[in-house]
């Protein structure tokens, strides 16, 4: 009994050595890096890091779009108008108390005065929200309306488009980033630092391009037209006979003027008169002498 005891601790002593061993046989190392590390050369072991990491894409790895949030509608208004009035000073004023009422500013202001009219220029930028009230109030009670044109320019999809490209032009940056920082060596630093310049370059033009749309879309622009017809000159203004009369007289009166300063204009020749006229009877006088 004793010995049966025996054989059976042995037995079960035998089979947990069998076990441990076996478990320190199969306890071997899963992990990527290590593996690396322990079964490959240095170069090799790195070259599989590297591949590890993710990298900026190229041909073969294209890189998902980021996604945009909705955009809302981008729309670009601008309009023109072309008044004339009675008073431009009047209308100048008039036009100066609605610019501010809507709170716009003007851009440009260009004044000309020829003999037919009097013409003064303004380029307004309006507030989007305010561009039809401050139409409106020039169409009343500043002078008669001549012309006047509204164009709306949807940019949306530009601006969405540019939107999408500039948020991959800031991964792809940062990806080139990492890189620059495990560079290995000096041709590979320069290279990166090369393609981190490209698309630093590339933001600013995209990032300014939003900039001018956002700008467009949040203020309108509208040229404003101001002139005033001079009544001596103007075709459709009612001129009676008396100022017909009295006008022809100035003409004339001009005319003279100018013909008698003509006139004063060749006094050198005037003065040339009396010694030709000397010297021609002289020489008929010597002439008629000598013939007798």
């Amino acid at each position: 009994m004793m010995k049966n005891f025996l054989f059976i601790a042995l037995f079960f002593s035998l089979f947990s050595c069998s076990k441990s061993e076996t478990s320190e046989m199969v306890a071997i190392p899963t992990d990527k890096s290590t593996v690396s590390e322990k079964l490959l050369p240095e170069s090799e072991a790195v070259a599989l890091a590297d591949a590890s990491e993710e990298a900026p894409p190229t041909n073969n790895e294209p890189i998902a779009p980021k996604r945009i949030d909705t955009i809302s509608k981008k729309l670009i208004k601008n309009g023109e108008m072309e008044i004339q009035v009675g008073d431009l000073k009047s209308a100048q004023k008039k036009t100066t108390e609605s610019i501010k009422k809507f709170n716009a500013y003007v851009q440009n202001e260009r004044f000309s005065n020829t003999d037919t009219q009097e013409t003064l220029h303004i380029t307004i930028r309006v507030p989007h929200k305010n561009f039809d009230g401050l139409i409106n109030s020039f169409s009343n009670g500043i002078g008669s309306v001549i012309s006047k044109s509204v164009n709306i320019d949807d940019v949306t999809e530009e601006y969405t488009d540019v939107s999408i490209k500039l948020a991959n032009k800031k991964i792809y940056l940062e990806k080139y980033r990492d890189l620059l920082k495990r560079a290995g060596s000096t041709k590979d630093m320069m290279e990166i630092q090369e393609k981190i310049r490209a698309l630093e370059d590339e933001i600013d033009v995209a990032e300014g391009r939003l900039r001018y749309i956002d700008d467009r879309v949040n203020l309108s622009e509208l040229n404003l037209t101001l002139y005033k017809e001079k009544p001596r000159t103007s075709v459709t203004s009612k001129i009676g006979f008396g100022s017909r009369f009295v006008d022809s007289i100035a003409e004339g009166w001009n005319g003279f003027v100018n013909f008698f300063l003509g006139i004063i204009s060749l006094w050198p020749f005037v003065l040339l008169i009396p010694v030709i006229i000397f010297i021609f009877r002289k020489w008929k006088r010597f002439r008629k002498a000598k013939k007798q």
